[in-house]
């Protein structure tokens, strides 16, 4: 008798947390950043680059207030240099704000 994956178990999903707002959410649908161990800061779309790593939401919202209290940094434990600085905020332009990327929170009745 051949043993197979048994049906109805469930598959780990990891979960990771946002160093903005704390939310906690599936690895995959965060964005990680990642400080090499050459001391460089880069975005890291797959999740699998070697180093220290800190994620953040899809939203724009989450991404400016990491830099605004310096959570970034504090996450990396390192210090960003002006050039990672604008390489990063202008990813985070690119992003989608709260109200954009979850439209069905809208249209929920306030209790």
């Amino acid at each position: 008798m051949v043993k197979g994956k048994q049906p109805g178990k469930r598959r780990h999903i990891p979960q990771r947390s946002c160093i903005a707002c704390r939310r906690t959410d599936s690895k995959r649908s965060l964005i990680r950043i990642v400080r090499t161990p050459a001391q460089e800061v880069q975005l890291d779309p797959t999740g699998k680059l070697a180093g220290r790593g800190a994620y953040l939401c899809q939203e724009r919202t989450c991404w400016q207030k990491a830099f605004k209290s310096s959570a970034l940094s504090r996450a990396l434990k390192t210090t960003l240099t002006d050039e990672e600085q604008a390489v990063l905020r202008a990813y985070a332009d690119s992003l989608p704000d709260a109200e954009e990327s979850a439209p069905n929170e809208a249209l929920l009745p306030a209790s």
